[in-house]
């Protein structure tokens, strides 16, 4: 894929997964809270729930995109850049609330987009000097990604006990009512 064509991809990429994790975070909400959708939709307010935004709208754009790349390294760059970006998330909001003493909406909003961001730019980074090409780190990053989804749906009904997993404006842990 040429360089422009990739920038081009990975923007969108980016718009796409910035517009459905918003969609996301008011879903469980709308249907109802629908245990169903608990699963990939933010159930509260805890960090380890909005790492959800950006997690599961990645991972559906890399099921669809898989059929259409034919970079030899996509699903090893994919699953590492998902990774990184899901991990800035918390990584962020506890740097800028423990700077600040508070959380705020919009810093909130920005950790969100700037995580999606760093996620494509590793990505793209990735795809365009064609590393990680083997079959196995193409299985290591498909693994990871499923791993990942497996987590995200397991710690949503039953989540340890800790402090990621905590809705601070409950203090509860995992789904309400549950």
């Amino acid at each position: 894929m040429g360089r422009r064509r990739l920038i081009w991809t990975e923007f969108i990429g980016f718009l796409w997964t910035a517009a459905a994790g918003t969609v996301l975070h008011y879903l469980w909400d709308w249907t109802g809270k629908n245990r169903i959708v608990a699963a990939f939709s933010p159930v509260n307010e805890s960090v380890w729930e909005h790492m959800k935004l950006l997690f599961f709208p990645l991972l559906v754009l890399t099921m669809v995109q898989v059929w259409f790349r034919d970079e030899r390294n996509f699903l090893a760059s994919r699953g590492l850049s998902i990774f990184l970006g899901t991990v800035l998330i918390p990584v962020l909001y506890y740097t800028y609330t423990g700077v600040v003493g508070q959380h705020y909406l919009w810093a909130d909003i920005a950790v969100f987009l700037v995580s999606t961001a760093a996620a494509f730019l590793l990505d793209g980074h990735l795809l365009s000097v064609g590393r990680y090409t083997s079959g196995w780190q193409q299985v290591a990053g498909l693994t990871a990604l499923w791993l990942l989804a497996f987590l995200f749906v397991l710690w949503t009904y039953r989540p340890p006990a800790l402090e990621l997993f905590r809705d601070p404006s409950t203090g509860l842990i995992g789904l309400p009512g549950a």
